[in-house]
């Protein structure tokens, strides 16, 4: 019974990671490193931190998040165009806010690369990203 528990989760954990790289390959160009996750004093919120980096010509999916996202450039230059409002290009040093639920795409509008450190407040349990059509 206990060798069947450690089989099951080994799969899972392997089976995780491999849908992770799956997530990941769909985005030529673009490399996620999770930094921290953990439960907020709301019942059912947590904050997750991972940060992006954008190699030249990289762009997102267009997607959405199960809460809010600060997105704070590191390096380089990132154009951000949030449904329902004009393009912005924010330069390492500058930041911006998403509202919950508000499909977005970056893209990396630079020569080099280009990374931002993306602090989401959400809805724990549910994907982190939502892709969008």
């Amino acid at each position: 019974m206990k060798t069947t528990r450690i089989m099951a989760v080994a799969l899972l954990i392997v089976g995780g990671g491999w849908a992770l790289n799956v997530a990941k390959a769909q985005q030529p160009g673009i490399h996620r490193t999770d930094i921290l996750k953990d439960d907020l004093a709301t019942p059912g919120r947590e904050v997750v931190q991972v940060r992006v980096d954008f190699e030249p010509g990289a762009v997102s999916i267009k997607h959405s998040h199960p809460g809010e996202e600060v997105a704070y450039v590191l390096e380089g230059s990132l154009e951000y165009q949030l449904e329902g409002r004009a393009p912005v290009t924010l330069h390492a040093g500058e930041a911006l806010f998403i509202p919950v639920g508000v499909a977005h795409v970056a893209k990396n509008v630079g020569s080099g690369k280009a990374s931002e450190l993306a602090t989401y407040i959400v809805d724990k349990g549910k994907p982190l990203v939502v892709p969008v059509k």
